[in-house]
C-alpha cells in the first residue's frame, strides 16, 4: 500500500533564490509528521508548493498523494482529492457569515448542510454556535476565534492530507488546546497531518519530526530528539559547523 504523501528530491526556486533544496520525506495514513525550523527555511513554501498556490511550481522532484503524482494539478484539483491546508494567518472574509462558511466545507463533501453539524463543530472547538454562527469572519473576531472557526471547517471537510502551517501563532489559550484536541482527533480518525512549526512545544502531539535548515532537511526522526537539537544547535544558528557535519554523517 503506498504512503499518503511523498515528497521527492523536491527543488523550488522563486526568481533567483532557491528557497527548496531536494526536500524529502513521507507521511502516512494516521500519522502527524512535525517539520520544524526557524522563521524563512522554507517552511512556509513548501506547504503553498505542497498545495499547488500560484507560483509555487517545483522546477525538480516529485509529490506524490497516495501513489499519484500530483506536481501539475491545480489548487483546486488537490483540494478535491482530500488535501487541504490551514493558514498560518485563518483569512478574514468580508460579509460572510461563520454559518456560510462552515456550510462551504459540507458542499466540498457534497454532503448535506444541517444546523446540527454546524453546531457540532463549532461545539468542537469551544465555540458557542448561538453566539457566533450569524457573526462575520472578519477583523470583529480574533485570530483565535478565527484559528477555531477554521478547524470547525476541517472537521466538517474531513480531509485525508491536513497541512497546518504555524497553527500555534499568535492564537490564545483556548485556541491552542483545541488545535492539540483536533490533532489527536484527525489523527485517530486516519488523516495525515503535516505539522509545519518554529515552535518546539508542538513537537509533543507529532510522530516523527524533522529540522529544516535553508530549504533542506538536515535531520530526521524521534520528536524528542529534534525538539532538544533544535533548542541545542539552532540558536543561534550552527550551520557552518554542526549541520554540515550532520549531514556529512
Amino acid at each position: 500500500m503506498s504512503k499518503l504523501l511523498e515528497v521527492k528530491d523536491l527543488h523550488l526556486k522563486i526568481e533567483d533564490a532557491e528557497i527548496l533544496r531536494g526536500m524529502e520525506f513521507s507521511l502516512e495514513k494516521g500519522e502527524v509528521f512535525a517539520l520544524i525550523g526557524p522563521n524563512g527555511c522554507g517552511k512556509s513554501t513548501l506547504a503553498y508548493t505542497l498545495m499547488g498556490i500560484n507560483n509555487y511550481h517545483p522546477q525538480k522532484g516529485e509529490i506524490l498523494y497516495k501513489g499519484e503524482k500530483i506536481n501539475d494539478l491545480k489548487i483546486n484539483q488537490r483540494a478535491k482529492k482530500g488535501i487541504t491546508l490551514a493558514w498560518q494567518e485563518p483569512a478574514r472574509y468580508q460579509g460572510v457569515t461563520v454559518r456560510e462558511f462552515l456550510a462551504l466545507g459540507l458542499r466540498s463533501k457534497g454532503e448535506e448542510v444541517t444546523e446540527e453539524k454546524l453546531r457540532d463543530a463549532l461545539n468542537k472547538v469551544a465555540i458557542n454556535p448561538y453566539q457566533y454562527l450569524n457573526r462575520f469572519v472578519d477583523k470583529s473576531l480574533s485570530g483565535g476565534e478565527r484559528k477555531r472557526i477554521e478547524l470547525a471547517s476541517l472537521i466538517l471537510m474531513h480531509p485525508e492530507l491536513i497541512i497546518l502551517d504555524e497553527p500555534d501563532s499568535g492564537v490564545d489559550i483556548v485556541a491552542l488546546n483545541n488545535i492539540a484536541d483536533m490533532i489527536k482527533y484527525f489523527k485517530d480518525s486516519g488523516s495525515g497531518l503535516l505539522l509545519i512549526t518554529h515552535s518546539e512545544e508542538m513537537l509533543q502531539y507529532a510522530d516523527k519530526a524533522a529540522l529544516v535548515c535553508e530549504g533542506e532537511i538536515i535531520r530526521q526522526g524521534d520528536p524528542a530528539d529534534i525538539s532538544e537539537y533544535f533548542k541545542s544547535f539552532c540558536f543561534p544558528c550552527a550551520k557552518e559547523e554542526e549541520c554540515e557535519t550532520e549531514v556529512a554523517s
